[in-house]
Parts: structure tokens; C-alpha cells; sequence
């Protein structure tokens, strides 16, 4: 063998230059892998995403909803809570003077008495005159404050105005007010004090009531 042969298998330039294209197509295979990959990664999550914005789309609408019955269900219950304590309110008002209107009632009823057993030439007095004068204002300042007499004679006896002390005879039919005893009066429609009254029971003897 000369020096000048090669030896079997040696490198010559034509394999090098092969050699390097082959790893150069690798590596661009490889990178082309990898970029597939990512690619790949960034459409599942994307994917993923659209998937899961149904889902919080349906969640968002049921909370909006239920934070709009209970914003309407707590508006429903002030509004009646305002209306109660208004009501109360207003109530409370109207028969916080209850126990001294009952009282003007009385006096009321003395002037009442008064006037009724004076002489009529007394009342054409100026004094007369004066009392009555003084009777009609207080009567009139009850009406103003809701405060009303009950008009009982003559009409059918019920116990929700009127309260029997005793039974008459009288030329009423029987179970109708022949007598006012004590009168009685109404707050805003509402009975402060009954009628005191006497029922009418025919042509029967008296009958007086414990």
C-alpha cells in the first residue's frame, strides 16, 4: 500500500458538507416540533377559555339574579316596616290625648247639666249666655281632636256603644235607649267611653242591672 491511498472510512469534504446539512435538518425539525408543541399548548388553552366562559357567564347571571330578589325582598320589608311605623306612628298620635280629652268630656257633661237645670231668663243673661258660649267651644275643640258624643236616645241598644244600667218602661219599644245616663263619646270612630244608658223593656216594672 502506498502513502498516498486513503484509508478506509476517512472523512472527505463531500461527507462533511452532508454531515452538517443532515443536523442542520434536525435541528430545524426539532425546532419546527417545538413550535408545533407551544402552538399546540396556546390553541388548547384557548380553547379551554372559551369553554369556561359559558359556565362563568351562567354564574354571573344567577348571582344577579339572587342578589336582585334579595335587594327587592329587603326593599319589600322596609317598605312595610316604614308604612307599619307610620301607621303606629299616627296612632299614637291621634290617642296620646285620649285620657284628657276624656276629662274636657266630663266637663263637658257638667256644663251639660248646668245648662239644663238653669231658668230659661238666666240663659238669656249675659252670664247665661256666657256659659253657653263656653259649652259650644268645648265641644267644638273635642270635634277638631276627633272626640264626637254618641247619639244614643232612641235608637236599638248595641253593647259596642252603648252600656245598659238599668230597664225602663217607656213608651220605646222594647231593647231600645230610653234614658241617657252618662254620656258617651268616639275618638276617630273608636269608643273611648260607652253610652250609659237605660233600655226601654215595654210596659214592665223597672228592672235595675247589678
Amino acid at each position: 500500500m502506498t502513502k498516498n491511498k486513503k484509508k478506509a472510512g476517512a472523512s472527505t469534504p463531500e461527507k462533511d458538507i452532508k454531515m452538517q446539512r443532515n443536523t442542520e435538518q434536525a435541528e430545524s425539525q426539532e425546532e419546527t416540533t417545538v413550535e408545533m408543541d407551544i402552538q399546540n399548548k396556546k390553541i388548547a388553552e384557548v380553547t379551554t377559555e372559551a369553554d369556561s366562559e359559558p359556565d362563568e357567564m351562567e354564574n354571573l347571571k344567577m348571582n344577579l339574579a339572587e342578589y336582585k330578589d334579595k335587594y327587592l325582598r329587603t326593599m319589600a320589608e322596609f317598605e312595610n316596616f316604614r308604612k307599619r311605623s307610620n301607621s303606629e306612628k299616627a296612632d299614637w298620635i291621634r290617642h296620646a290625648t285620649k285620657e284628657l280629652a276624656l276629662h274636657i268630656c266630663d266637663v263637658v257633661d257638667n256644663f251639660e247639666r248646668a245648662l239644663s237645670q238653669a231658668k230659661s231668663e238666666d240663659l238669656d243673661t249675659p252670664f247665661g249666655k256666657g256659659v253657653i258660649l263656653i259649652e259650644k267651644q268645648l265641644v267644638k275643640a273635642l270635634e277638631n281632636e276627633g272626640v264626637k258624643r254618641i247619639e244614643a236616645l232612641g235608637s236599638e241598644f248595641n253593647p259596642e256603644y252603648h252600656e245598659a244600667l238599668a230597664h225602663i218602661a217607656s213608651e220605646y219599644e222594647e231593647n231600645t235607649v230610653a234614658a241617657i245616663i252618662q254620656n258617651g263619646y268616639t275618638m276617630h270612630e273608636k269608643v273611648i267611653r260607652p253610652v250609659r244608658v237605660a233600655v226601654s223593656n215595654g210596659n214592665k216594672m223597672n228592672t235595675l242591672e247589678e
